[in-house]
């Protein structure tokens, strides 16, 4: 889950600090991150962390060579070249990998003098992107504060170039400087994994579905290009699915003795040798675009990286985001610099959603499925508990014509005689008018006059006011007052009429007697 605490910009004059890369993840972005798959440009030493190709020069904190050898006595392959590889008598010595030999960091009589150089280095380039901020001196008049203004815009955005002086190159600015806005911090889930369990995290350019089928094939691949040697083998811990078509296979690399006992490579050890280039160019012919180390850091290790922002973080922002961590002992703050390294985070934390819904679904499957099991054999238990019952009656029932036709003939005996006594015992109880028998006549009674008052009740089930009835008839009366003097008007008018049609019928004669 990814916990962004907020974009913050720094100010100008912001000291700028370099340390070890962080990035656990496969990714692009600019900065690496904890979370999900990312590189880093961040100047420090690397700590197989992350999928960054790791610099040959000085040692690493895992104490890998400069040549980036087993240090096999033999090798780890035929067909590697002497010094790079797996050898093939690796078990030679017990389980080998117990006794690498030239794991020893090379003294580097330069190291000094390179880190003092690249601190001058960082100096100058602060003091350069300072003046081309602030005072820029390239046509030595008023339009030098425009630029500045210009400059500081770019700054801000984290891409161009800046523009100081006319007699010097431009400072390429990038998202890493000191004042660049778009930045945030959030938070990754600390990995707990040992570097005796050996896993390497590979990110393949390939679907989860075709890594998938081709797993084995994968596999056999892998082993031919750490040499083939037969007491070794490749396995593989878990394969996911990763944003942009791209998948995650985590592998581990198991050694075998000839006495039969087995053992891990440490994922230091394996990491180092895929990083080497020939081995590198082969792991990328089989789709394989970077490889990372699955190991935990180290108290020392975490204590430098939160006591040291990284590169182009404001410290009063980092110290923020370490007070804002909810949970110190699993979660680790991450900066996160640029849209491009939001969008990545975002579409792995999508992607993780989604596997965790797809488990989430296939877990309510199950449960359902368990509940209706759980409701057949409910259904079955008691269907099987009638059927014992009655089965039971049936056993008895046999049982006692059985014993009556086995003691026909016998007297009663002295057992016999005892249990006649106690049923007889049994039956008077229950036949006694205050205990069972009686008890049960009276609710039964009971229950008959319940039924009987039920069913006159049922007689007079509608019951009407009596002010309600008065009401009615009153409105009745009323209706019916209405409709006689409607009849009465109906009458009067056929009267008027018909006297109208005899009046017309008596004219009509009288005209056609005086023509004739």
């Amino acid at each position: 889950v990814v916990m962004v605490t907020g974009l913050s910009g720094t100010g100008f004059g912001a000291a700028t600090t370099t340390s070890a890369s962080t990035s656990f993840g496969f990714g692009s972005g600019a900065t690496g991150a904890f979370g999900g798959f990312g590189s880093t440009t961040s100047a420090g030493a690397g700590t197989n962390f992350n999928f960054s190709t790791p610099s040959n020069a000085g040692a690493s904190l895992f104490g890998n060579t400069q040549n980036k050898g087993f240090g096999f006595s033999s090798g780890l392959g035929s067909s590697a070249p002497a010094g790079t590889g797996f050898g093939g008598a690796l078990g030679g010595t017990g389980l080998g990998f117990g006794g690498f030999a030239g794991l020893q960091p090379t003294q580097n009589q330069q190291g000094d003098r390179g880190l003092f150089n690249q601190q001058a280095s960082q100096s100058s380039q602060l003091f350069n992107t300072a003046s081309a901020l602030s005072a820029p001196s390239v046509l030595n008049d008023e339009r030098d504060s425009i630029l500045a203004r210009w400059n500081q815009l770019q700054a801000f955005w984290g891409v161009g170039k800046g523009y100081y002086s006319s007699s010097t190159p431009p400072v390429e600015f990038s998202q890493e400087n000191p004042f660049c806005r778009f930045k945030a911090v959030g938070y990754s889930c600390v990995s707990d994994v040992k570097d005796e369990d050996g896993l390497v995290a590979l990110a393949l350019n390939k679907k989860e579905a075709d890594v998938r089928s081709q797993q084995q094939q994968l596999v056999e691949s892998m082993h031919k290009v750490l040499g083939g040697n037969p007491t070794l083998s490749v396995n593989v811990e878990g394969v996911r699915a990763l944003p942009d078509d791209q998948t995650e296979m985590i592998i581990y690399l198991v050694e075998r003795s000839p006495n039969g006992t087995s053992k891990r490579v440490p994922a230091s050890t394996l990491y180092s040798y895929m990083e080497q280039l020939n081995v590198k160019s082969a792991l990328q012919q089989l789709g394989v675009i970077m490889a990372v180390s699955r190991t935990a850091l180290t108290p020392a290790q975490l204590k430098q990286l939160l006591q040291n922002p990284p590169a182009g973080v404001d410290p009063i922002i980092w110290e923020q985001a370490k007070v804002d961590n909810p949970d110190p002992e699993k979660l680790i703050p991450v900066p996160m610099v640029g849209f491009r390294e939001l969008l990545r985070r975002l579409k792995i934390q999508d992607q993780m959603t989604k596997q965790h819904q797809t488990r989430v679904d296939i877990i309510s499957n199950d449960i359902s499925e368990l509940q209706r099991n759980q409701a057949t054999t409910a259904a079955k238990i008691t269907q099987y508990k009638r059927k014992l019952m009655d089965l039971s009656h049936r056993v008895l029932q046999v049982l006692i014509k059985q014993e009556v036709q086995r003691k026909s003939g016998y007297a009663i005996q002295l057992d016999e005689e005892h249990l006649r006594v106690q049923l007889e015992t049994i039956q008077s109880e229950l036949n006694a008018p205050t205990q069972f028998k009686g008890r049960l006549n009276e609710l039964m009674s009971q229950i008959r006059m319940q039924n009987h008052f039920g069913a006159v009740r049922s007689e007079e089930r509608y019951r009407v006011d009596a002010d309600l009835l008065r009401e009615i008839k009153q409105h009745l009366k009323h209706q019916q007052q209405g409709l006689s003097h409607l009849i009465s008007v109906i009458k009067d008018d056929l009267d008027d009429i018909k006297m109208i049609e005899d009046g017309l019928h008596d004219s009509v004669h009288g005209r056609s007697s005086k023509l004739s």
